[in-house]
């Protein structure tokens, strides 16, 4: 830890990993708070590309901050072999843990997808795309509001309004980015219309053993219903799944476009069914 961090903050427990460092409790006695740092070694960074989503992590979230809906960025150190991140500090747990419990409710699904898509229009308003929306990267704030965090493979849109790199995670990844062209934020879009999926359903609608299987899968992008599954899922909800999970790009939703979706405007409190 650089003597700077330790002026300023009391490091405290270790809550969490990642693939280039450690998350940990901090506290600020000025302000009686506690935050989280994410702190990563610079030198497993091998990878230019890694170096660069390093690079543009803290200046992404500085631009974004602060944000309902988005883990806000309060400080940062640097030295030669690490990079600190004071972040927001949320509960222990994330959406994956939440929705690792059976009944959700759709109302909940869609408060849920609401706060996510929110998120998104404000990263997208700034030309950002996330670029790993899972459950595993959106947290809980201790008042219950979902926040998007983790954005070390975030970047800008080019001056084409594009960008290209197989970034995400194999089953929420949108079939574009799987093929090597160039996308746009709409990426995003498509990976929480698959969180949405899993919510409703417990279960991704494209799968496979390996992550070849599970990108197979993705570029046939056969959005199923199953029956057993689905019977109690409105139809409402499954016209936002379709027009999510949408191959044809310029036919998907934008984040605004979810916004505005009948099942999202009325908090997933409908009666109608398939």
């Amino acid at each position: 830890m650089s003597e700077t961090l330790k002026n300023k903050y009391q490091v405290c427990e270790e809550i969490g990993r990642g693939r280039f460092g450690t998350i940990s409790r901090v506290f600020c006695p000025i302000t009686q708070a506690s935050f989280a740092c994410k702190s990563i070694d610079k030198r497993l960074l091998t990878d230019p590309t890694d170096r660069e989503c390093l690079e543009n992590e803290p200046k992404i979230m500085t631009l974004l901050s602060p944000h309902s809906n988005i883990v806000q960025i309060h400080d940062m150190f640097e030295s030669e072999d690490t990079l600190q991140l004071i972040l927001e500090l949320c509960q222990p747990y994330t959406l994956y843990d939440q929705i690792l419990q059976p009944g959700l409710s759709e109302s909940k699904a869609a408060s849920y997808v609401q706060q996510i898509t929110s998120g998104l229009a404000h990263c997208h308003r700034f030309g950002i795309v996330h670029r790993d929306i899972k459950p595993d990267n959106i947290f809980f704030d201790f008042r219950g509001k979902l926040k998007i965090g983790d954005f070390g493979s975030a970047t800008w849109l080019g001056e084409l309004g594009t960008v290209d790199g197989l970034v995400g995670t194999p089953y929420y990844v949108a079939p574009e980015v799987v093929m090597g062209r160039a996308y746009n934020e709409k990426a995003d879009v498509w990976s929480a219309g698959v969180v949405l999926y899993v919510m409703l359903a417990g279960v991704p609608p494209f799968y496979g053993e390996t992550a070849e299987e599970i990108f197979e899968a993705v570029l046939r992008g056969n959005l199923r219903f199953p029956t057993r599954i689905f019977r109690s899922v409105s139809a409402e909800a499954k016209d936002l799944l379709r027009k999510m999970i949408c191959r044809d790009v310029s036919k998907r939703l934008s984040a605004e476009q979810v916004l505005r979706h009948p099942w999202i405007l009325n908090g997933g409190e409908t009666t109608s069914m398939d």
